[in-house]
């Protein structure tokens, strides 16, 4: 079964661009819990440009599916999620000033620091996962790390889709059936949407979840969030039969 988490991230972009609370990012994160999302993403940043510290701490009492939090393990960043323990809690390697991830962990260089950081998260009961691209030597690194899943970072295949699907999907499956080989869940994001998600979600072994916020929410302006959601829970039903 692959589950669908709803980073919403661009609600909190949204509501900051005029101040107050509208959209109200407790009520879009609730309907997307009641739409049929399992799960729901926030990648709060240093500069609070999208969601802040304090949506994390106001989210996490409410949200009835999974809580995943994104984002660089600076010292802030741990002892928030510490604090807050969500289900998961996805490790990226992106600078302060970074507008998007746009690259996977370097598990062979930072096997040290990453070890160290995943103990202190698995200590709490914290489920983690590392941000990835498709490097099999680097996956074997991060199994060395002691986390639980990877995130494979999707926007090549994205880019590449429209091209060749088969090539661009290729690496991938390559890198799952490694990941899955050495024990390690596999979860994937970065510019999945309507188009591509169901070929990915179909060839990727052993996929438990996808991280979708850009795509989604800009299909929501057009369609709503309600339906939106279950069209994309439609394109990962192939995955669940």
């Amino acid at each position: 079964m692959t589950n669908l988490s709803v980073n919403i991230n661009k609600v909190a972009t949204i509501r900051n661009a005029r101040g107050g609370d509208t959209p109200n990012l407790i009520e879009a994160a609730w309907s997307c819990e009641q739409y049929g999302a399992q799960g729901i993403t926030v990648h709060p940043r240093p500069d609070e440009r999208h969601i802040r510290y304090r949506d994390v701490y106001d989210l996490k009492p409410l949200l009835t599916t999974e809580f995943n939090i994104e984002g660089y393990p600076s010292d802030t960043f741990l002892e928030m999620v510490l604090d807050v323990c969500p289900a998961q809690v996805t490790l990226v390697p992106d600078a302060p000033d970074a507008i998007t991830s746009d690259s996977g962990w370097n598990t062979k260089t930072h096997k040290g620091f990453l070890q160290e950081v995943i103990s202190r998260l698995k200590g709490s009961g914290i489920r983690t996962s590392l941000f990835m691209e498709t490097d099999e030597e680097l996956i074997t690194h991060a199994k060395d790390t002691g986390v639980d899943r990877i995130e494979l970072y999707t926007e090549p295949y994205a880019r590449g889709f429209s091209t060749d699907r088969e090539k661009a999907v290729a690496p991938y499956i390559r890198s799952a059936e490694h990941a899955n080989s050495l024990g390690l869940g596999i979860n994937a994001g970065h510019d999945l949407n309507l188009d591509n998600l169901r070929y990915f979600a179909e060839r990727i072994p052993g996929l438990l979840e996808v991280s979708i916020g850009h795509a989604l929410i800009s299909d929501a302006l057009y369609m709503g969030l309600e339906q939106t959601i279950h069209m994309y829970l439609k394109q990962l039903s192939p995955a669940q039969e």
